[in-house]
């Protein structure tokens, strides 16, 4: 199996799809299933069957015509690419209904990598657990993620917080982001952000569907 440095410099939307084909595989596995073809990849994912051809082949994984390809193997060179050998940590910063969400959903999913600290100005929240995750003050940001050697921080916070949010995890040591909040942050190259705007994505899903709508009025006509 090649080394995960051969991979470094895999496209960044090929990443995001190899992740979903993984969920996508371990549905297929738990069901009974142990061989799959690109075009039933592409049917679950809504994308083209020449795109999952295109993301496996940059990976170095092929199928057989009759069979397809391997879901085992498959699932398995995909967690060698995307996971860590160590194992990440992760914290959230701001327990509010999206950040509880966040950790409900992802309790269990990836042993690889973990929510193991949630953090809040809250004194109501402060001190409590939830599925395995303790909150604490945020004041105790840089102490917890040192200690803990945590890598990765969710920002889910208020708008107007994100910024010192954001800065006050690159301080404390944290190598990558996530943030969830509708505005934008800056932080150094060396830490990897990715933003997740909720209602910019809506609006898009909005457009498509307004797209749809007029066609179908046109065709009517």
């Amino acid at each position: 199996m090649e080394e995960k440095d051969s991979f470094n410099h895999l496209p960044h939307k090929t990443i995001a799809r190899l992740s979903q084909y993984r969920r996508a595989l371990l549905l297929c596995l738990s069901r009974g299933k142990s061989h799959i073809f690109s075009h039933e990849i592409a049917t679950i994912q809504h994308i083209t069957p020449v795109q999952v051809r295109r993301d496996l082949m940059l990976i170095g994984y092929s199928g057989t015509l009759r069979k397809g390809y391997n879901i085992r193997e498959l699932i398995d060179l995909i967690g060698n690419i995307i996971d860590s050998d160590e194992g990440i940590k992760v914290a959230i910063v701001g327990m509010g209904n999206l950040g509880r969400a966040l950790i409900n959903y992802f309790s269990g999913k990836r042993h690889k990598l973990e929510i193991v600290a949630g953090f809040d100005t809250n004194p109501d929240k402060i001190g409590n657990t939830m599925n395995g995750v303790p909150c604490y003050p945020a004041e105790r940001m840089k102490e917890i993620i040192e200690r803990e050697k945590i890598e990765i921080g969710i920002i889910t916070v208020p708008a107007q917080n994100a910024s010192q949010t954001a800065n006050e995890l690159v301080a404390a040591g944290i190598k990558g982001l996530l943030n969830y909040t509708p505005k934008p942050i800056d932080v150094p190259d060396y830490v990897y952000l990715e933003e997740y705007d909720m209602i910019t994505t809506l609006e898009k899903v909005a457009f498509y569907v307004k797209m749809r709508q007029s066609e179908e009025e046109s065709n009517k006509k």
